[in-house]
């Protein structure tokens, strides 16, 4: 029998959500809405999906996307650092209970600096509050 795979091993990597948000700092950044990108990887067992093939047995991506997204779309936040923190929240809510942990990374692909540069980025990994089933 083949040894079980190390916690974690197991990933379903979501790249370049894209949504529109007012999320910064300046007075500006609440009023004018710009593009944000966002990454996730979630961490869960995928073994049970990968025999049975079965969507009930594996995190429902579509879900998470749509739940991270709307967070960009929502309530301003001043720093990345709180934004990256809600979509990790929503990820994991929106995880149904199969995510051990997600690793959220929130690009301002617009950042207000004098100097050029194409994108600034946050990246924070949170684990779930509770066992994974």
């Amino acid at each position: 029998m083949a040894p079980e795979p190390p916690p974690g091993a197991d990933r379903i990597e979501l790249r370049g959500l894209r949504a529109l948000g007012t999320h910064g700092a300046l007075p500006e950044e609440r009023l004018r809405a710009q593009p944000f990108e966002v990454d996730l990887d979630l961490v869960a067992d995928l073994r049970a999906a990968g025999r049975s093939d079965e969507l009930s047995d594996t995190v429902d991506y579509g879900t998470v996307a749509t739940a991270a997204a709307a967070v960009v779309e929502g309530p301003h936040a001043e720093l990345l650092e709180a934004l990256a923190e809600r979509v990790a929240a929503a990820a994991l809510a929106a995880g149904g209970g199969r995510l051990v942990a997600v690793t959220v990374t929130v690009r301002k692909l617009r950042p207000p600096v004098a100097v050029a540069l194409e994108s600034v980025a946050v990246r924070v990994t949170r684990a779930a509050a509770r066992p994974a089933r």
